[in-house]
């Protein structure tokens, strides 16, 4: 098998690619390389540019005429940004992506699978999502991933195409093999902010320990990349209906206390936590159910969120070299 990865350079598009290969599938990458990063497409047969490009895609076909499916992974992601450039956000997401189903389905490429995001679902009293669960995406991020959910399934219901969504919400850790991780030094997630806690000494404050959730701290549902990567695959190789949607996750979810108990757990040393008063806009959060992704896919998560923190942290040392040869890399390209 072949498979075009749109945003194959990136944290969760390079990581998938890793997989596919280790499962025999063969990923050819397509990539702006706005974020994503040269260094982790140049193992592969990859190519730059946009996603909207015909031209472009219709030369990545003619070179590989046997690719049998696109996981498409090229998005737009921060939710602040997309509240204030909207416009942008339903360009590149949803209009871009049509233009990219429409091409390669008029070559011949059928199967669609869509890197798609939890943040749309509205959560129930107990704070977990299933497939089911009411849809109100609260950010123009949110809403162009329902939107391009939309357009699958509405392209899949006249038999052009069949497509999967694979919804989740937190990614952490890194390749275990340490080829691929997240290319951003100074990560503004919660994580991220927890492992420079840990490496300056500062405490990491909490904001919020009285929400209704099991220690009081907001919920939080982060899986590891890699078995985010796994579950790709599986639904690859899966036989599944014309349109399916599926959600990825723990399970459980994970509290902001529990994530910096497991950086503890990782690192060997506590870590200092303090308690601060809600910030205006916090949300207690929510998790994902994975009933269907197990009785589907026959997926489960396999890493834990120390796992995660662990990988996180092999890779952060790593990451410099990594930077430093890809901007080698872009230079070159410059050059080119």
């Amino acid at each position: 098998m072949k498979v075009l990865i749109t945003g194959g350079a990136g944290f969760i598009g390079s990581t998938v690619a890793s997989c596919c290969v280790d499962h025999g599938i063969t990923p050819v990458i397509l990539d702006d390389y706005s974020t994503g990063l040269r260094v982790f497409a140049r193992r592969f047969a990859h190519y730059e540019g946009d996603i909207a490009d015909r031209a472009l895609l219709d030369r990545i076909v003619d070179d590989h005429p046997d690719i049998d499916a696109v996981i498409h992974c090229a998005a737009k992601i921060v939710v602040p940004e997309s509240v204030e450039a909207p416009l942008k956000y339903y360009d590149n997401n949803v209009g871009r992506a049509v233009s990219l189903i429409d091409a390669l389905s008029a070559r011949g490429v059928k199967t669609f699978l869509l890197s798609s995001t939890a943040a749309m679902y509205e959560p129930g009293p107990d704070f977990m999502v299933d497939e089911g669960s009411a849809v109100h995406p609260t950010s123009p991020y949110a809403a162009s991933k329902w939107m391009l959910e939309r357009v699958l399934a509405d392209t899949a219901a006249t038999g052009r195409i069949r497509a999967i969504a694979l919804r989740y919400f937190n990614p952490i850790g890194a390749d275990p093999q340490l080829r691929t991780g997240l290319q951003n030094p100074a990560p503004s997630h919660a994580l991220g902010k927890m492992i420079t806690a840990h490496t300056t000494g500062v405490p990491f404050t909490v904001t919020g320990v009285d929400w209704p959730t099991r220690d009081g701290s907001g919920l939080r549902d982060y899986v590891h990349v890699w078995d985010l990567a796994r579950a790709h695959v599986l639904a690859l190789q899966a036989e599944l209906g014309a349109y399916e949607v599926i959600n990825l996750g723990t399970g459980t979810g994970t509290t902001v206390l529990e994530l910096a108990a497991a950086v503890g757990e990782a690192t060997g040393a506590p870590l200092d936590v303090v308690a601060a008063p809600r910030r205006e806009g916090d949300v207690v959060g929510s998790a994902a159910r994975i009933d269907k992704a197990a009785r589907v896919l026959g997926w489960r998560p396999e890493y834990s969120v120390a796992d995660g923190v662990r990988h996180s942290l092999q890779w952060a040392a790593t990451l410099p070299e990594v930077l430093a040869a890809e901007a080698e890399l872009a230079e070159l390209a410059e050059l080119a």
